[in-house]
């Protein structure tokens, strides 16, 4: 590294959290340079394979309250966020719609109690609202006659992630960041010395050094239905995963997810793709006649607690880690938070919204 030119912060990994943090800290005017394994298509990064959907209420059902109150911040700041880049993001805020089969109405009735309950702690949170079969016609015309009842979540949202890598990759480049592409780094390696921030946004590849991370295993298909007119993401109850149908532009969907202990990184199982698959299908016939653009596979940097959390490991040394299913939710509440820590060396956000600090 060129003393002469010693830059104000380093970040290594440029998946999501990589990519949001170096483009914040370039707009204040910092010199940062950025270390990946991948390249800017964000080949080897979570946040690749995703739905990229923001629904704190309907993850209530699967993760902790804190979880949900960063959901609930991610709601009103990401189109802070998009708004500072050049590059469009397809972003909407129309809700979640869950459905369910007749043979599934127990398990919504134990979905439809937990998000009862997830709403009466966090007020501010709009609850869910009961359907019926005309109802649910009249937000998706689509599905009219299909399902007789449902929930409809409201302020739940989405935007496009591969669009958002994409843009954060030019936004970076605009800033003037020093990318390093197909560089896999160790802190150790491109330490810059105590002067300079150093941030380990490397998901499970800072295991090495973080190692009570684990992955999780999730499978996603994206296929191409112009047939098919959902307007909003859609959920369905489903006996052993919760199953989500996340509308694209350009008549893409994506469909997932599985979720399974694993760290296996092999192409997705004929059974994972035949459930995934023919649980679309149940939804819209229209599914039938769509064609399948990928089976992504991805491992989801999970810790113990399956909760995020910040460690500052040194002064002036950050790692930001545990992001697990809920990275595009969760990801501006880690954003704010680590430049409060920057800035004051505490988080009056992170206190408010239960994110871990681990010094």
């Amino acid at each position: 590294m060129n003393t002469s030119q010693k830059p104000d912060a380093v970040v290594l990994g440029a998946g999501l959290m990589g990519r949001l943090l170096a483009c914040a800290l370039a707009r204040r005017g910092l010199r940062v340079e950025v270390f990946d394994a991948g390249g800017p298509e964000a080949e080897h990064a979570a946040a690749r394979v995703a739905a990229a959907m923001l629904a704190p209420l309907a993850e209530s059902a699967v993760t902790e309250l804190n979880v949900v109150r960063m959901g609930q911040h991610a709601l009103a700041r990401w189109p802070q966020l998009l708004a500072t880049l050049e590059r469009p993001v397809f972003f909407q805020q129309q809700g979640t719609l869950v459905l369910w089969h007749r043979q599934d109405a127990a398990e919504a009735e134990r979905l439809a109690g937990q998000l009862a309950r997830t709403s009466a702690a966090l007020p501010t949170l709009a609850p869910a609202q009961r359907l019926d079969g005309r109802a649910i016609t009249a937000i998706e015309p689509a599905l009219a006659d299909r399902f007789v009842q449902g929930l409809y979540l409201p302020q739940e949202g989405q935007l496009d992630n591969r669009e958002l890598l994409a843009a954060l990759a030019h936004q970076m480049q605009v800033l003037g960041v020093d990318l390093h592409w197909h560089t896999p780094s160790t802190p150790a390696e491109v330490d810059p010395g105590p002067g300079t921030w150093l941030f380990d946004c490397r998901g499970l590849g800072a295991q090495p050094q973080w190692n009570a991370l684990r992955g999780v295993r999730g499978e996603v298909a994206r296929v191409h239905a112009p047939g098919v007119s959902l307007s909003r993401p859609t959920r369905l109850v489903h006996p052993r995963y919760p199953l989500y149908i996340a509308p694209k532009p350009e008549g893409l969907f994506v469909i997932g997810a599985t979720e399974i202990e694993s760290d296996d990184l092999s192409p997705a199982s004929v059974r994972s793709a035949l459930e995934l698959l023919s649980a679309a299908y149940t939804v819209h016939p229209g599914f039938g006649e769509a064609r399948i653009v990928e089976l992504g596979v991805q491992l989801r940097p999970t810790l113990p607690d399956n909760l995020p959390a910040l460690r500052l490991t040194a002064p002036r040394r950050m790692a930001i880690n545990g992001l697990y299913r809920h990275g595009f939710m969760i990801a501006p509440a880690l954003l704010d938070a680590a430049l409060e820590l920057v800035d004051q060396d505490r988080s009056p956000l992170a206190e408010r919204l239960g994110l871990a600090l681990i010094r």
